[in-house]
């Protein structure tokens, strides 16, 4: 991050913070004298290797409480990998490009999901699209029948069946909304078109204005833009992680969807979609500092609740070291986690809230052949 870039961003955040923890660069300073905090000086080549690696930079005032930040975290990294290595955790966390933020800092930068007041009523509850349509061969979600034994299914990894865009970032910007929901799109594209395209969340971010672009969104009303709209490729329409005018083209359509659906609010209903369907946008509980800073294993942490706050997507589910997880897709780029993806505990009291707001597109083959006839001409 360059110089100066936490003052824009204060400034920027500040009317929608529900708690702020500095007030600009004379803030800054006074925290750290305040806290009574010491540097750890035989930390300051990780620190200087650290910012070399991530191209952190900092006004003095600025580096003074990162650096508080950052030792705060390396603390906390050290003693849980302490406690994992006692076998009492089941996953480790590591440094990474956020460690110098703190949870409050990272949630409100990095959490774009929105949630209404009230934790049990949401527009994601009611808003579940139309209907089906006959073309689709898979029966839709309400139709499944509970004795299917999914448990025959010990893994499922749509990455192997091509189904699945190598990881991207969505950089300073609370877009996860949108990442969340073009994966699914990729996913279901690719299986009924048979053809894996990576999409524009940037055109989402411009263009749906019933979302927030970095400040946040629904994903069922994206999906509902894209019904309406249909969605241009990445590129064509790049990531700038910053919301801009809306540049969508007609003539550039890469994908279109039917309608979409929202899945039965609980694993075994999430795990069947999964298996039928294809990967799956979800929303989550990222809020924990073990979550961000979340390195490989299967993550299951009490603190993490279902109160949710981040889109992902759903990419499989399988087994480690005995215990059944969810193979989960983030958007924090490739650094973070094992290779841009976490191992959600599966089966352990809907984990995080994963199985609550699960939804994905429909796609027909019809579709297919009517946008690949257009684009031919």
């Amino acid at each position: 991050m360059k110089v100066g870039y936490f003052s824009e961003w204060i400034t920027a955040r500040l009317s929608i913070m529900k708690f702020s923890l500095f007030l600009g660069c004379v803030a800054v300073s006074i925290l750290v004298v305040a806290s009574g905090h010491t540097f750890n000086s035989t930390l300051d080549e990780d620190w200087k290797s650290w910012k070399s690696r991530y191209e952190k930079q900092y006004t003095q005032d600025e580096e003074s409480y990162r650096k508080m930040v950052w030792e705060d975290n390396m603390r906390y990294i050290k003693q849980h990998n302490l406690e994992h290595s006692m076998g009492k955790h089941t996953f480790t966390v590591g440094m990474n490009q956020y460690g110098d933020l703190t949870t409050e800092e990272f949630n409100e930068l990095m959490n774009g999901f929105f949630q209404d007041a009230a934790d049990n009523s949401t527009e994601e509850d009611d808003d579940e699209g139309d209907g089906y349509d006959e073309d689709v061969d898979d029966l839709e979600s309400n139709e499944i029948d509970a004795s299917d034994d999914v448990m025959k299914y010990r893994q499922v990894d749509w990455r192997k069946k091509g189904l699945v865009t190598p990881v991207k970032s969505q950089g300073s910007c609370g877009s996860c909304w949108a990442f969340s929901v073009t994966g699914a799109i990729e996913g279901q594209w690719a299986k009924i078109c048979k053809r894996l395209v990576s999409l524009s969340e940037q055109n989402l971010l411009d263009c749906d204005k019933s979302n927030y672009g970095c400040n946040g969104g629904f994903k069922t009303r994206a999906f509902k833009y894209v019904k309406r709209n249909g969605i241009q490729s990445e590129k064509a329409y790049p990531y700038k992680a910053k919301q801009s005018r809306c540049k969508f083209r007609k003539d550039k359509i890469a994908a279109r969807i039917k309608n979409y659906k929202q899945v039965k609010r609980s694993e075994r209903y999430l795990a069947m979609d999964l298996r039928r369907r294809g990967p799956i946008a979800v929303s989550l509980n990222a809020h924990p500092r073990s979550f961000h800073l979340y390195k490989q294993g299967v993550y299951s942490d009490p603190e993490c609740t279902q109160r949710r706050g981040h889109a992902v997507l759903v990419v499989g589910f399988g087994r480690e070291n005995g215990i059944n997880y969810w193979l989960v897709k983030n958007s924090w780029g490739t650094r973070w986690g094992e290779k841009g993806y976490i191992k959600i505990a599966k089966d352990r009291g809907n984990l995080c809230g994963i199985a609550n707001y699960g939804v994905y597109p429909i796609v027909t083959r019809r579709m297919c052949k009517t946008l690949a006839s257009s684009n031919s001409t």
